[in-house]
């Protein structure tokens, strides 16, 4: 039976809850690092859609999340059931975000051309739109489990180590889907099996995860008024700018990995290694990064994983025909940043949305998770759109087995240099950060105090 958090929310949560509320999150990695990593080259080299209209359907569908997002996100807040406010979208969208993925996939093969492209266009529309009603009440979820400063970084630090199943389940599908002559149909396959996962792990979690009914009734009454809300805090404002650049540098690798383990250091097996090198820090890591945040603050741990990244970034510029091991030790330098990054970011953004609630008396965590995922998707669509417009504008063939070297260069200066300069400027907005432990603790004294008077 679905329970309800009865107890305080700032109670250390059970380590049995966060291993159910993370079971979703792999499903959803499962899907979402295919799509970033192979997606792009899929479209290009299989179904031969130019780079330039991969990224037109891509930039398509981010304008179609600048109205999805702030819609989930409004509505979630708003929504009233015996479910719960979340826990009653993620029943909704287990089924739709698993079919459309198929549908991502498995365009018909008797579809001339024209109709490739239209396919594609159409279901990339529909996955989002479904996955994003499953993504930002679970982002907010997460984020109403816990209004304890280190004990959101325990939940979210956590949440990154038990994911481990869906980094090797996307690895697995990367495997199936690059040695498509040996296995037909391997993205279809792949498809429809992790479909079925995650939605089997959202029925998990909404049975298992209590989730906050004290929240209900308190989202913001209206739609733009919400989200003025949003970029009225200061806070959000300027961890909006952050998370955008960090997204925008982070599809960089994601969507050009492929080009550059098969264009640039000639071995497309690599690109699989890439992955599991980036991902090992991000669960190996999880203890180191909770135990740092408490003892350096949140903030400085982060501006480290971001100057990592930098770092990492960089020595990928003068990566080279066979250099394996040079681009595995430039990829986990990433993967050190980018695991800090997936730990501290969600714990700091629940924090802001603490100091909403004090200026605003609402709980509006599905607005500020559909801004945030608005700008993730945007940052790592624009990042993709970039990288396959350069591929394009160079002179990329992919019907050639050795590309030019303008074409490599290319590669490697939007692999390198862009998201090395975008982690540099969030690096320089982050410093400004002020939202630190003593403030927050001062914060949720005075929310406590404001419930006690109301009651």
């Amino acid at each position: 039976m679905m329970r309800a958090v009865s107890e305080s929310t700032d109670a250390r949560l059970p380590l049995s809850r966060i291993l159910f509320y993370s079971l979703p999150f792999s499903g959803y990695l499962a899907m979402s690092m295919p799509m970033g990593m192979w997606f792009a080259k899929f479209s290009t080299d299989q179904l031969l859609i130019a780079p330039a209209i991969v990224g037109a359907i891509v930039f398509i569908a981010r304008l179609w999340d600048a109205v999805s997002d702030p819609m989930a996100g409004y509505l979630s807040d708003r929504t009233q059931s015996s479910f719960g406010r979340r826990r009653i979208w993620l029943l909704g969208s287990a089924i739709p975000v698993g079919l459309t993925y198929v549908m991502l996939w498995s365009p018909p093969a008797q579809l001339d051309p024209m109709l490739v492209i239209l396919w594609i266009a159409i279901a990339m529309l529909l996955w989002e739109t479904t996955s994003t009603a499953f993504y930002v009440p679970y982002v907010a979820l997460g984020l109403e489990l816990s209004t304890d400063y280190h004990e959101r970084t325990r939940l979210f630090g956590w949440r990154q180590a038990l994911v481990a199943s869906g980094f090797g389940a996307s690895l697995v599908s990367l495997w199936f889907m690059q040695n498509e002559a040996e296995y037909p149909d391997a993205e279809m396959f792949v498809a429809a099996v992790t479909g079925t996962v995650l939605a089997v792990m959202i029925f998990i979690c909404v049975w298992r995860v209590p989730e906050p009914l004290h929240h209900q009734g308190r989202g913001g009454t209206r739609l733009w008024s919400a989200f003025g809300d949003v970029l009225r805090n200061p806070h959000a404002r300027l961890l909006l700018m952050v998370l955008g650049i960090d997204s925008f540098g982070m599809g960089v690798i994601s969507s050009v990995g492929a080009y550059m383990a098969e264009d640039v250091v000639r071995r497309p097996d690599l690109l699989v290694w890439m992955m599991a090198v980036w991902m090992i820090p991000q669960f190996v890591c999880v203890p180191i990064w909770i135990h740092l945040s408490r003892r350096v603050g949140k903030k400085r741990l982060w501006l480290a994983g971001m100057v990592c990244n930098i770092l990492g970034f960089i020595g990928l510029l003068f990566i080279d025909d066979g250099d394996v091991v040079p681009t595995l030790f430039q990829v986990l330098t990433i993967g050190v940043g980018t695991s800090i990054s997936l730990v501290i970011g969600p714990s700091v953004q629940a924090d802001v949305v603490d100091f909403d609630e004090l200026q605003t008396g609402e709980r509006k965590e599905g607005a500020y998770v559909a801004v945030w995922n608005f700008l993730r998707k945007a940052g790592t669509a624009f990042a993709m759109a970039l990288g396959l417009f350069v591929l394009d504008l160079s002179g990329y063939d992919p019907l050639v087995d050795l590309q030019t070297p303008t074409v490599r260069d290319s590669i490697r200066i939007v692999m390198g240099v862009v998201p090395a300069v975008a982690f540099a400027i969030g690096a320089v907005a982050f410093a400004r950060f002020s939202l630190n432990e003593a403030e927050h603790r001062a914060l949720r004294a005075e929310l406590a105090a404001r419930a006690e008077r109301e009651d």
